[in-house]
Formats: structure tokens, sequence, C-alpha cells
């Protein structure tokens, strides 16, 4: 959801399609969408379990995976490696031209399972790495230290999760 209130505050696109399997979720989240859409200047707001909803899109976010309460990196990878080998295809047969970004756990791994699978050149499949951790470490920091987040000045770098450094 945050990947879509960024892009629908932008107004980087003219329409947002969801595609989830579980439809009370997406019936849900997109029907919120919707209702704030006319402020938001987006009013083109769909969602389907089927992918052919995201046909044309010049880009495809990806948010799929299995959530890791207790797991194993292992573990996270190999169930989020089979969801994946079942959702690419359906995203490339429906968006034969578009730009891919991953946001899934374990992401440097299931970017790279997504562009073997997708068959896309390299720089049509990105990961978003650790652009996540980084802000979240200087929140933590930042709220340790009763100072805004802001003034920190921190990194996380390296794979996401257990191999991560912070600087």
């Amino acid at each position: 959801m945050a990947c879509a209130l960024s892009i629908l505050l932008k107004g980087l696109g003219n329409k947002l399609a969801f595609v989830d399997v579980d439809e009370g979720k997406l019936k849900g989240e997109t029907t919120t969408l919707q209702h704030g859409s006319p402020s938001i200047k987006m009013p083109n707001i769909v969602s389907s379990k089927d992918y052919s909803v995201t046909a044309k899109s010049n880009l495809v976010i990806i948010t799929a995976g299995v959530p890791a309460k207790g797991e194993t990196c292992l573990d996270i990878v190999q169930r989020n490696v089979i969801i994946f080998k079942l959702i690419i295809s359906s995203i490339t047969q429906c968006n034969p031209q578009h730009k891919l970004i991953v946001v899934s756990n374990l992401v440097d791994i299931v970017t790279y399972v997504s562009w073997k699978l997708s068959v896309f050149p390299q720089n049509r499949v990105i990961g978003s790495g650790c652009n996540l951790d980084t802000p979240r470490f200087c929140f933590f920091t930042g709220k340790r230290l009763d100072i805004h987040s802001e003034s920190c000045h921190r990194w996380i770098l390296g794979q996401h999760r257990d191999s991560s450094i912070r600087v």
C-alpha cells in the first residue's frame, strides 16, 4: 500500500491496477483508494485476481510473498520462489514491455529469480534492496536518541535482512 499511495500522491500514472489472491483484502484496499482518488487525481483504480487487469502497464511492482514470522531466510526464499514461479509468467504475458520492481522478501534473491524467469534485460528488473531498511534504521535510531529521523545519517548496506550491515 505504501507503493500505491506514493504513486497516487505523486500522480505518476493514469491507472493503478492491483492483483491479489485474497479477494476480500483486495476489494477493501481498492475501495479505500477509489474513495480517496478524486482528491489525488487518479480516478482509474482497478483490481482483480486475473493478471489481465495489468495489461499495457509500464511498470509492475511485485509485493507478493508469504509472511516471515519465525522462519529462516532459506524458508522464506524457498516459499517465495515457488510463488514467483507462478506469477512471473502471468505478469510477463500481460506486459511484455514493462519494467518490474520487486519489493518482496528476500528481495535480492527473488529479484534475481524474477529476472531469470521473465527473460527481461537486467535494466528492466529492479529490486528495492535496502531502500526501506535504511529509513527504518534512521527512524529507530532517531526514536532512541530522541531526535528527528532526518537528522540521522545512517545506512543499511548489503543484502536485505540477515546479511545486512548497519553503518
